[in-house]
């Protein structure tokens, strides 16, 4: 872990959505050092399925060592806004930081996406943003070190992201901002409801943010106009025993669903911090052999030569794939009982996880050329059911590709 420095001592931060997951995490780290924290949030009463209040996080921040002021605050209502950076000033007598860590997020496609989602999403990621750097600045520039902070995606224009996609969880990016900070695959509440039962294993935990926003946070004024990953930040400031922040320490870690660089260069990171990754790029699936039957049919003719008795033990799921497009059908995968089964038509019991896709793409991901992770996150996959199991089908495409599918 980066160790605090007391750099942040006496500072006031304005964190928006600190009352639980990456703004909780930043708050704490900040209040180690001393800090004053507006816990700017709409949370004020427990919610059945979130964890924690502005309260509860107050409580945490001042056993941590620092001071807090819990505002309830919708970032979309101006009224709200101006009113919990008003009681912030007359509490702690400025603004220092503000952290615009608050996001909403839909990886839906437009047709499937309902206008209140959508006014959700641009009311929170694009007004309330802007909306609160506006009333904070003028506090801002009569600090000694004033920083913006957005959680945010990269600065990515890959068409993958808007092809699909209403939207995404990003902030504003103007000339004020200071840092636009870059998480990777965090465990948080958000996270647990995207991704489902077991995904929890391939996060991070939001320390390694909370660490990464305390370097930028204590640099100078000077020091803007960044896009940066928290992974990045650490490597400079000599962290590199990444394995601390996992969820589970030794588990395979979900890269950022954003960044999408080349699998190769996913493999190698992964391989860098500890992890053994559960997909490997093939070279060969290309110049394979087609088999007869279809590419379908070709597909599953290699799946049941890999799978075996081991597969089953390691894996006990059972998989439903719901093919659209050119090859329109139903497949289903059964690696939970005896050497495991594979064929055309329904399973032999109730699914675990069920696969919806173009036929197609299925074909590619099987083959190597589709990581199921972008597929996700692309919209060209969707899954219903145990997100565990579904990442555990990666192994049994790697061994598909040795096999030269």
């Amino acid at each position: 872990m980066l160790q605090n420095t007391g750099k942040l001592a006496g500072c006031t931060l304005f964190i928006t959505g600190a009352s639980r997951g990456i703004g909780k995490a930043i708050a704490l780290k900040a209040a180690r050092d001393g800090a004053n924290i507006v816990i700017a949030a709409k949370t004020a009463e427990p919610h059945p399925k979130l964890p924690g209040t502005i309260y509860t996080a107050a409580d945490e921040v001042e056993a941590a060592g620092g001071k807090a002021l819990p505002c309830i605050v919708d970032i979309r209502d101006e009224q709200q806004i101006g009113a919990a950076v008003q009681k912030a000033v007359e509490t702690f007598g400025g603004i220092d930081i503000l952290v615009n860590n608050a996001s909403a997020i839909s990886l839906t496609g437009t047709l499937e996406t309902p206008m209140k989602k959508v006014d959700l999403m641009l009311g929170i990621n694009l007004r309330g943003t802007y909306l609160t750097s506006k009333t904070v600045i003028p506090h801002l520039l009569k600090s000694r070190s004033p920083h913006i902070l957005n959680l945010s995606p990269p600065l990515n224009l890959n068409p993958v992201w808007f092809k699909n996609h209403t939207g995404n969880h990003g902030s504003l990016r103007s000339s004020e901002v200071k840092s636009p900070l870059t998480p990777s695959a965090i465990q948080t509440a958000a996270m647990d409801m995207l991704g489902g039962d077991g995904v929890g294993k391939q996060c991070r935990k939001a320390d390694i943010i909370a660490d990464a926003a305390y370097a930028i946070l204590s640099k100078p004024k000077d020091y803007t106009g960044h896009f940066l990953v928290d992974e990045d930040v650490l490597k400079a400031h000599g962290v590199m025993d990444f394995d601390q922040y996992a969820v589970q320490p030794g588990h395979p870690l979900l890269p950022d669903f954003f960044l999408d660089e080349a699998p190769e260069t996913l493999v190698k990171q992964l391989e860098e911090h500890g992890a053994k990754p559960a997909f490997k790029p093939s070279s060969s699936s290309s110049s394979s052999t087609p088999h007869s039957g279809g590419p379908i049919e070709s597909t599953f003719d290699v799946i049941r030569e890999v799978i075996n008795e081991d597969v089953v033990k390691s894996t006990q799921g059972i998989y439903r794939f719901d093919l659209s497009g050119e090859h329109t059908g139903v497949w289903f995968l059964d690696l939970k009982s005896g050497s495991g089964t594979a064929g055309e038509g329904e399973p032999p019991s109730k699914a675990d996880v069920v696969m919806m896709m173009d036929s197609s793409d299925f074909s590619k991901m099987f083959s190597g050329n589709l990581k199921p992770t972008m597929a996700f996150m692309s919209g060209k996959l969707r899954i219903k059911g145990d997100m565990a199991l579904a990442i555990k089908l990666e192994k049994l495409m790697s061994r598909m590709n040795k096999a030269k599918l």
